[in-house]
């Protein structure tokens, strides 16, 4: 099955390397999750269930388009825990929080996009096939949420054998947010995630908890990818 169409993206206002990249996925009631997101968006569902992910990741390469990547600020951590929504510009990614390993780009994404981001004390660390995050929160509260587990990385997934679900969780070009109260989004060129078969263990994290929901009561389906380079728009009223 093929992944869905990415947005074009013709002017950039910031391009990323997205690397080491692991999804981690559990059902959530729809009811659940509805009420953390705005009343705009319709929470998404796969088989009747919402889904929250766990997305720990590299951030590498970050700059403006015709710069060269700025030294320290252009490569950091990051660990977004996010569902999935319908908007007024179709379907999109909503963020419950945004934990990054550097001040400045946490206080920019605040402003600029008005992105729930939160400054954490960070690391990923590939050892061949091996993957481990860590994060602890720093700023703003409440201090201490964290985000540890360790990824096993298997075989590459060909696009062909992926299922709707995989796409589902995966395959988002959009996300929403919200800017002086009013809904904005932005898009996310890319192209098809080179996903692999992972297995993720030692999972301990409360970001969940902190986003108002319940802890997960299973174990996450999991996908991972080496990553992809990622062309993201200026913000528009939705």
């Amino acid at each position: 099955m093929r992944a869905p169409a990415t947005p074009r993206v013709r002017v950039p206002v910031m391009l990323h390397h997205w690397r080491h990249v692991s999804f981690l996925h559990w059902r959530y009631p729809v009811d659940v999750v509805r009420g953390l997101v705005p009343p705009q968006l319709r929470v998404q569902n796969f088989d009747g269930s919402a889904w929250v992910g766990l997305v720990p990741f590299l951030m590498d390469d970050v700059r403006a388009p015709g710069v060269p990547a700025p030294p320290w600020l252009g490569r950091f951590p990051e660990t977004n825990l996010r569902t999935y929504v319908h908007g007024p510009d179709g379907e999109g990614v909503w963020f419950h929080s945004l934990d990054a390993g550097r001040l400045l780009p946490v206080l920019t994404a605040r402003v600029t996009y008005g992105l729930p981001y939160f400054w954490a004390s960070m690391s990923v660390r590939r050892t061949g096939d091996e993957v481990t995050y860590r994060s602890r929160r720093r700023w703003p509260g409440p201090v201490g949420g964290r985000a540890d587990l360790h990824v096993t990385l298997g075989d590459p997934r060909p696009e062909p054998d992926l299922s709707a679900l995989d796409h589902f969780l995966t395959a988002r070009h959009r996300l929403y947010s919200t800017v002086a109260g009013r809904l904005v989004v932005a898009d996310a060129e890319h192209p098809p995630w080179p996903l692999r078969r992972a297995q993720a263990t030692g999972v301990r994290q409360d970001l969940t908890r902190a986003a108002g929901l319940p802890d997960p009561d299973h174990e996450p389906l999991v996908h991972a990818s080496d990553g992809v380079r990622v062309r993201v728009s200026r913000w528009r009223w939705a």
